[in-house]
């Protein structure tokens, strides 16, 4: 899969294939042009214990996203478009200064529409001497062509896993081959740690603290209100194709918006403690080994960082960001 500059012509990186011709100025469904935007690069201590640590991750939140789900809680960015023009060589900067911040690993938040600024920038980063993981924090609704482009560039796949039901993905992200797609693409991921050695971490902290991932694949999946069955769907599709060759997190962090009050419904309402708990029981039953969980009374606005332009500027634009 071509991953030059020229894929953004007519642009097929994601799954709608939209064909933007994204140098020529005009956005794609994921909100972007050839024009990379970022919103914040900043240490980030909000993710998994294996990503995040007690150093946090070096996470950069890149603007636009292909899906369109209704309970998004980064919608500010991956939406409404908020974010900063940079450069890939200002994007390696961001990497080499995250690891020097003392973050554990690069963690590219949402980063695939824009697969051929990152690549450059990875390769910069190393040619500086960056020697951080890469992580690829995505939604899981990749083409999986592209997903074994970046084998050898993602250390990481931090992906989530949504939907089982095409029905339910139409619904609530707009995509009713979701499901597919994320199937197939974690297919690809798993096939690549096979070939890269499989999971890979430092030794485990003191007080049980787990090491840090070196490669390997997380396993996202947010429980939704009302859709329990929908969630256990998902995980046996995962422990079908994976069983304990990636960790799994189980979220609880869902929190309805403006926009899921309005429509009213269970998603106008929190989890309730008993839908949770079905869903850690039947990953139980499941047998995975490596299970992420959250504790009860979670917000996921707790988790979502102020979209302020942290950290995107270089130091001596910081001072007159209408530079850019």
């Amino acid at each position: 899969m071509d991953l030059s500059l020229s894929a953004y012509e007519h642009c097929e990186l994601c799954p709608r294939k939209c064909g933007a011709r994204r140098l020529d100025g005009k956005a794609g469904i994921c909100g972007a042009t050839a024009t990379l935007r970022v919103a914040r690069a900043a240490l980030h201590f909000w993710e998994e214990p294996p990503i995040s640590g007690e150093a946090g991750s070096g996470a950069i939140f890149f603007s636009g996203c292909p899906l369109r789900c209704v309970f998004c809680q980064n919608h500010e960015i991956s939406q409404e478009g908020f974010g900063l023009e940079v450069t890939a060589e200002r994007l390696s900067q961001m990497m080499v200064e995250l690891e020097a911040q003392g973050a554990l690993n690069i963690n590219l938040v949402t980063p695939l529409h824009y697969a051929p600024h990152v690549v450059q920038a990875v390769d910069m980063a190393r040619a500086q001497g960056m020697t951080l993981p890469i992580v690829c924090n995505t939604s899981g609704y990749e083409r999986p062509e592209l997903v074994e482009a970046l084998a050898d560039v993602v250390d990481v796949w931090l992906t989530d896993y949504k939907y089982a039901s095409s029905r339910l993905a139409g619904a609530l992200s707009a995509a009713p081959d979701y499901p597919e797609l994320a199937h197939a693409s974690l297919a690809v991921m798993r096939d690549a740690l096979r070939a890269h050695g499989g999971r890979r971490a430092d030794p485990d902290g003191p007080d049980g603290l787990p090491g840090r991932l070196l490669k390997g694949i997380v396993v996202r999946h947010l429980v939704l209100p009302g859709h329990v069955d929908d969630s256990c769907a998902v995980l046996d599709r995962v422990w079908e194709l994976c069983c304990n060759e990636v960790d799994l997190s189980v979220m609880n962090q869902y929190t309805p918006n403006d926009r899921c009050r309005l429509r009213g419904g269970d998603l106008a309402r929190g989890v309730t403690n008993e839908e949770y708990e079905a869903v850690l029981d039947h990953a139980d039953e499941l047998g995975f080994d490596r299970m992420w969980w959250q504790q009860g009374g979670t917000v996921s606005e707790s988790f979502v960082p102020a979209f302020d332009a942290t950290g995107v500027l270089a130091a001596e634009d910081a001072t007159n960001p209408g530079v850019h």
